[in-house]
């Protein structure tokens, strides 16, 4: 019988790093008096969420999903430079101003649900 390794941690961190991005997008809109519709909100979130994805790929981030380094790091990285040269490339804004805001706030998330996580299971054990 083969034996199957338990998925849910990277499960759960995958969907933790698309909400915190998901909610990113959400509060910019919503900053910027744009509508919180969910076709609104997809097409500002999508260039990020792929570059969410290619930072879950090039870190293998299903190996250690809830690590600040390299597999946060790595994922933020890639979740902010992937996400602005894809809203270049579609016409979207990328003012420095944005970059250095989303920059600082998907740290926050990003990194920050993982800082939480690490706390939270050195105390429990």
């Amino acid at each position: 019988m083969a034996v199957r390794s338990d998925t849910r941690p990277a499960v759960l961190a995958l969907a933790g790093d698309i909400v915190c991005v998901v909610v990113f997008c959400a509060i910019g809109r919503r900053s910027h008096a744009e509508g919180l519709t969910l076709a609104g909100i997809a097409e500002t979130a999508w260039p990020f969420l792929s570059g969410t994805v290619a930072g879950w790929l090039i870190s293998r981030a299903w190996r250690a999903p809830t690590a600040i380094a390299p597999t946060g790091v790595i994922v933020w990285v890639c979740t902010v430079v992937v996400g602005m040269l894809l809203r270049k490339a579609s016409s979207q804004g990328v003012a420095v101003s944005f970059i250095v805001v989303a920059s600082v706030v998907t740290a926050v998330m990003l990194l920050g649900w993982r800082g939480v996580a690490a706390v939270v299971a050195k105390r429990s054990g």
